[in-house]
């Protein structure tokens, strides 16, 4: 009996052994693993933060890209409108410079018209000379898009005719432009001043009608 109970503590006493040494061994297998993955996490930290700083250094340097560009394309903007100034200026400088071209020959003929006016014996040639200027200057404008507006013997045109008086002419029709005082002028179709003339009494009324709209530019048909 006492042999039995022996063999069954020395039985016990085994187990318990042999499982405090598979404890130990499965505790010792843990702070291996643990060590040994120690390494492999503080790698792929660091490897974060590699990649980390190597993305900021990209950012850093795009945005220093970015910048360079909006400083070029800011200079360019204010060279762009240093330019465009500058053209604008030059255009409102020289804008009527082949209309003065045009019109030199005109100074030259006057010229020689005032230096034709003394002697007093040329009055028929100095005469002639500012026909001449006249016409050269005429022609010159006409380049340009001026015409004359046509009064005399015409219907009154409020659009084109500014009336300063009326007269009784029994030959005449009504409301036709007996006396042109002053010459009226277009400008590429628009007016830019209107024919002063004398008009012929109508029956209906004492004055001829001015229109609403003598004093706006008009389009010449």
């Amino acid at each position: 009996m006492t042999t039995e109970l022996r063999r069954h503590d020395f039985k016990a006493m085994n187990d318990q052994g042999l499982e405090r040494q598979s404890e130990e061994s499965h505790d010792q297998d843990h702070r291996d693993e643990e060590k040994a993955s120690q390494p492999v996490d503080k790698a792929l930290e660091k490897l974060a933060k590699e990649e980390l700083l190597e993305k900021v250094r990209e950012l850093q340097k795009e945005s220093e890209k970015n910048h360079d560009l909006y400083l070029r394309s800011q200079a360019e903007m204010e060279n762009m409108k240093k330019r465009n100034k500058k053209e604008k200026e030059d255009y409102f400088k020289f804008a009527n410079e082949n209309l003065i071209k045009e019109m030199l020959p005109v100074l030259d003929n006057i010229g020689k018209a005032l230096s034709h006016s003394d002697d007093e014996n040329n009055v028929h040639a100095l005469k002639e000379g500012i026909l001449l200027t006249l016409k050269g200057l005429k022609d010159t404008l006409s380049k340009s898009g001026l015409e004359e507006v046509k009064a005399l013997g015409e219907p009154f045109d409020p659009c084109f005719h500014e009336a300063v008086s009326e007269m009784d002419d029994p030959k005449a029709k009504p409301g036709i432009v007996l006396t042109e005082l002053q010459k009226g002028y277009t400008l590429n179709t628009r007016l830019i001043r209107p024919a002063m003339v004398i008009v012929n009494r109508q029956k209906s009324s004492h004055e001829p009608d001015q229109g609403k709209n003598s004093d706006t530019a008009c389009v010449k048909n």
